[in-house]
């Protein structure tokens, strides 16, 4: 599966911050909203916060800007939309409860690893 830029960029930035669990999900055979997910994990609400801001700062290197930011001011499940694809940042309790990966089962998944 070939991985635009951008995401592979972002994956880069959360991994940067110590995220855990980075994977991509190629939702593009089964979603009219968004090509990708990016979905990581950070440890506590502060790391939560620093995987964001690293995204947001890489991407902004790239001219790109989110759409759409939620939950950042409760650091429980960050998500941020950037039209053709979304990052996704939760705590270990969060990510288990929405479970994702699960819901879009039938994605192609790519683990990112450091």
């Amino acid at each position: 599966m070939k991985v635009p830029p951008a995401v592979e960029q972002a994956a880069r930035a959360a991994l940067a911050k110590k995220a855990t669990e980075v994977v991509i999900l190629d939702l593009r055979r089964s979603s009219s909203f968004t090509d990708f997910f990016l979905l990581a994990s950070g440890s506590n609400q502060k790391q939560i916060l620093a995987i964001a801001d690293a995204v947001e700062e890489t991407l902004r290197a790239l001219h790109l800007r989110p759409d759409h930011v939620e939950g950042y001011p409760r650091q429980e499940w960050i998500l941020m939309d950037y039209g053709a694809f979304v990052v996704h940042i939760f705590t270990p309790r969060t990510r288990s409860f929405y479970d994702l990966e699960r819901l879009w089962g039938g994605a192609a998944r790519v683990e990112v690893a450091g």
